[in-house]
């Protein structure tokens, strides 16, 4: 009979037992800006289209004291016309066109255009000088917002701290997103404002995150106009709260995947107890990334469980992800590595039931073949998933018992698996001879190769058991 107690991490394994990781939200930088031209009416609906939560747009102030929708101050860039927003009244502006046709745009007109889709939200990027001016920006945004409503379908970012404490004042319940170009700049004083900290892509990373999230602030990321979609596949992994982003469409997708996704953060050194290596991914959504192969037998941390499509799949490193089936902890390596490389036999007469294989020791679903009895098959991985163990043979995944397994006598495995608990041995144990022409040289010679570990040294004994 096998350990009926287990570590709490694996009970909750097989239970089922997650904490799953909220969905981030997705804002369209400037809309769909890689679609249609940046902050038009167009982009917005596109953005929203392809599934965008929010979509950004800048401000600058007209000479006239009215609202322009624009990144830049000066409108060579986007409409061909020379001409800097707080020089120029809205009168002469709104006659400017982009490239696909639209007027450029005021506040009050996307609010207005927007106003009966209720589904629609904005992050508003203030654009201010570093002497504070225009000085009267947030009064005059205040003012459009409460004009139409917009109260709980607006958020605000900035390089300026003084816009985001003006905000703090004349819309308290706003969320305000400091932009930080800089690490240096993230004070005591943003922290005091701010309710969100927006990082540029090349210097975050989870340690910051998880930093910034024990300050109870929520944690953006942009990227520069440069940003591309293979970003995406780096960045789903982060425990980020929103991203904005040049591609809606694809930060949806990955939102929906990681949402729909079961997510466990873990603290586990294991060991993959296979005798081959197993591919490894950039993340469980596109498996499609291919990174170096995690190899048996050695070392490796785990630091989430993941299950994406039904498939579960440990991550051992930064962007690396393994299938979970194999890898057990250090504690178990012991009473599961002497059955790899030996042979598994059922006895004749067990049921049909009893000879189904699986795809898989966790979660398992029956994958249609069946062992035959009486036949020696190959244990090319071992699993141990809670009180039961499992064996891979060629054709899938099977409960070890009942059935026996074939050591080499005096063989190392052999003499490993004599030193196991009681509790955790297989039920009829059998000594073999006659195979051992079919069998890989490293099981010939008796020997398994070491446990291979940066700095630790897994003895083979018995575990302690609770």
């Amino acid at each position: 009979m096998f350990i009926i107690f287990r570590k709490i991490i694996f009970s909750s394994l097989l239970l089922f037992l997650w904490s799953v990781l909220s969905a981030f939200v997705v804002v369209g930088h400037r809309g769909d800006p890689i679609n249609a031209p940046e902050e038009t009416l167009a982009s917005f609906d596109l953005a929203f289209k392809n599934g965008a939560d929010y979509v950004e747009l800048d401000l600058h102030v007209a000479q006239d004291n009215v609202l322009v929708v624009s990144h830049d101050r000066n409108l060579a860039r986007i409409t061909g016309q020379n001409a800097i927003v707080s020089q120029t009244p809205w009168a002469t502006i709104k006659t400017f066109h982009q490239a696909n046709g639209e007027p450029m745009h005021s506040l009050d007109e996307i609010f207005a255009y927007y106003q009966n889709r209720p589904e629609t939200k904005f992050l508003i990027e203030t654009k201010k000088t570093k002497k504070g001016n225009p000085k009267n920006m947030e009064a005059l945004i205040a003012a459009s917002v409460h004009r139409y409503h917009m109260e709980k379908r607006v958020m605000f970012h900035s390089f300026s701290l003084l816009s985001l404490q003006n905000l703090k004042t004349l819309l308290p319940e706003a969320p305000r997103i400091f932009i930080a170009g800089t690490l240096k700049k993230i004070n005591f004083e943003v922290l005091q404002t701010a309710t969100g900290i927006n990082i540029s892509s090349t210097l975050v990373n989870a340690k910051l995150i998880q930093q910034l999230h024990r300050l109870d602030q929520k944690v953006f990321v942009w990227a520069q106009m440069t940003e591309n979609a293979a970003q995406w596949n780096w960045l789903v992994n982060l425990p980020i709260d929103g991203v904005v982003t040049n591609y809606p469409r694809t930060g949806n997708q990955y939102r929906n995947q990681k949402m729909d996704a079961k997510i466990k953060t873990i603290d586990l050194d294991g060991a993959l107890i296979t005798n081959e290596s197993q591919p490894s991914y950039e993340n469980p959504y596109n498996l499609t990334l291919i990174k170096t192969a995690a190899q048996p037998l050695l070392e490796y941390h785990a630091q989430s469980f993941v299950v994406s499509h039904g498939v579960p799949y440990y991550q051992i490193g930064d962007n690396r992800f393994i299938a979970a089936a194999g890898f057990n902890s250090l504690a178990d390596v012991p009473l599961t590595r002497p059955y790899l490389d030996q042979y598994f036999r059922l006895a004749t007469g067990m049921d049909r039931e009893q000879r189904q294989l699986y795809d898989r020791p966790f979660a398992p679903k029956a994958n249609g073949n069946h062992l035959a009895t009486a036949t020696n098959y190959q244990i090319t991985a071992v699993q141990l998933n809670g009180a039961t163990l499992w064996f891979q043979v060629q054709q899938g995944w099977i409960r070890a018992q009942p059935g026996t397994v074939s050591f080499v006598e005096h063989s190392q495995a052999w003499r490993d698996y004599q030193k196991l608990p009681p509790q955790s041995k297989l039920a009829h144990p059998t000594l073999t001879w006659p195979l051992a022409r079919r069998r890989p040289a490293t099981e010939i010679s008796g020997d398994l190769p070491p446990l291979a570990t940066d700095n630790l040294s897994v003895a083979l004994a018995p575990a302690n058991q609770t």
